[in-house]
């Protein structure tokens, strides 16, 4: 009696122990998990707020609505220089596979999928996804060609088999916390001969002084808040990330905003707004 005693106080003692030894691990795992995140709380809080004024194209952010025919004119022509067939001239990206990352409400999904494209589109914000989807059943037409998914660029890419025609980062690349980790699981989704689209602002005196001084604080054109100066990142920078995970840069095009006539255009200047289309060569280990 007295042995088994001692034997079950042993047995009981180690799997105690391996009890908590399994418990820290997975805290380590759970801590690893929040640091590889691109996803920053912070942003996702902040966006979350203006869920009910996301479509609201004279609310707080219709310059981002004005900013989306140029956005879709950007895609749209880049996927048909890199070879897709647009045997449609009415739905030009019809049947054409694309994940909108960062999603937000859904302004430039939807508009993608107007012209036909098949669109998923994935954000951090649970509010906003859902922002997304009640817009969206507004126009039966559109939603059979959308899907809205609440979840961040590493789970989608773990979990996603499909490879997509084309990847869509638009206004989100300033707003994470790891650039190179967020781009190489855009590039992770993609097929080979798919194309990356990223729209975002250059790190620049000129950047800081139009979209953070005058923008937010001056003339209030944007919340003031959305932007941190030490996020925005060079196309150069873009660049080198997408070439080290197997992407060929086809262009960078610079973008400016007219306030009177209230468009936007392309620009030869680089030195605040800028779009950059890349095309992934082969595939390799990510």
């Amino acid at each position: 009696m007295m042995v088994w005693n001692i034997l079950r106080c042993v047995i009981g003692s180690s799997r105690n122990t391996f009890q908590n030894r399994l418990s820290k691990s997975a805290i380590c795992i759970n801590r690893i998990a929040r640091l590889m995140s691109t996803a920053d709380p912070k942003e996702i809080e902040y966006f979350s707020t203006f869920k009910h004024v996301w479509w609201d194209e004279n609310g707080p952010f219709f310059d981002l609505h004005l900013y989306t025919p140029i956005r879709v004119q950007f895609v749209r022509d880049g996927l048909t220089n890199a070879g897709i067939e647009v045997p449609n001239s009415a739905l030009p990206l019809e049947d054409v596979n694309i994940v909108d990352v960062g999603c937000g409400g859904g302004i430039l999904a939807e508009r993608l999928a107007r012209i036909g494209a098949r669109v998923t589109g994935i954000d951090a914000s649970v509010e906003l996804i859902n922002v997304a989807k009640e817009h969206a059943k507004l126009d039966p037409d559109v939603l059979e060609r959308l899907n809205y998914i609440h979840t961040t660029i590493e789970d989608f890419s773990q979990k996603e088999g499909q490879l997509y025609d084309a990847v869509v980062a638009s206004e989100i690349l300033e707003h994470v916390k790891n650039p190179q980790l967020f781009l190489k699981k855009c590039v992770k989704i993609l097929k080979p001969g798919g194309s990356i689209f990223i729209t975002t602002q250059n790190r620049t005196l000129a950047s800081w002084l139009v979209v953070i001084v005058a923008a937010e604080y001056i003339f209030g054109r944007i919340p003031v808040g959305t932007h941190e100066w030490n996020k925005f990142i060079a196309p150069h920078e873009v660049q080198r990330i997408l070439d080290d995970y197997g992407c060929k840069t086809r262009l960078i095009h610079g973008l400016k905003f007219n306030p009177l006539l209230k468009r936007w255009s392309w620009s030869s200047c680089i030195e605040i707004f800028y779009g950059l289309h890349a095309i992934k060569q082969k595939e390799i280990g990510m």
